[in-house]
């Protein structure tokens, strides 16, 4: 039944596009891990508020926006955040930790990239405790959510994962715990052929 939707899905793209099915190989537009993460997110995204190519991605492009457009429900992105970019990198992957938690995702993420990449005014904890003011938190959820369990525990969850996957840049983009995604390999001469071949791609991953 699952592969049967996947298929669907991957046909979907295929049959709505001007481009013909991608031929994938191993080295080219994906590279499959020596180690493989056992219970790994089916698709994972590591990215940092810091990076200007997370940024263009989400915030410029829309890329992953649109890609979920096309995903089957039952398959979701899940993104984790880095420690190892930027002077308050670490404070970032907690904030988001506490977006995730809240369920704002969407919100937090427009405006801590803007505010980071536009504003420049992400510069400590009071910084980012506006952010999550302007996306709708109280004063009194953010300090009662900022050191709650829950989210220190996905700040851990975080973190090791990006050990797993022994994590060198983002965006990162992983399938099944097996596969990473080179998505400079993949077709830039317009950006509705990228996406297009980015959905394919991870259809056909998601399917091995």
């Amino acid at each position: 039944m699952m592969k049967r939707k996947i298929l669907s899905f991957i046909l979907g793209v295929i049959w709505s596009s001007s481009i013909f099915s991608m031929i994938i190989h191993e080295g080219q537009q994906y590279t499959k891990l020596n180690r493989p993460v056992d219970n790994a997110p089916q698709i994972l995204e590591f990215f940092s508020f810091y990076c200007p190519h997370c940024y263009q991605f989400e915030e410029v492009y829309h890329i992953f926006s649109s890609i979920k457009k096309f995903l089957p429900d039952n398959i979701k992105i899940v993104r984790y955040h880095v420690d190892f970019l930027g002077q308050i990198g670490q404070q970032l992957t907690h904030a988001w930790a506490m977006a995730i938690v809240l369920g704002i995702e969407d919100k937090v993420n427009q405006l801590m990239f803007e505010a980071l990449h536009r504003e420049r005014s992400i510069k400590s904890v009071e910084d980012i405790r506006t952010v999550f003011l302007k996306s709708g938190v109280s004063s009194k959820e953010f300090d009662l959510f900022w050191n709650s369990c829950s989210v220190q525990n996905l700040i851990l969850t975080q973190q090791q994962a990006a050990s797993d996957f022994q994590l060198r840049g983002v965006p990162s983009i992983f399938i099944n715990g097996k596969y990473m995604i080179k998505h400079d390999a993949l077709d830039t001469s317009s950006i509705d052929i990228y996406i297009k071949q980015f959905i394919e791609l991870i259809g056909l991953l998601i399917a091995q």
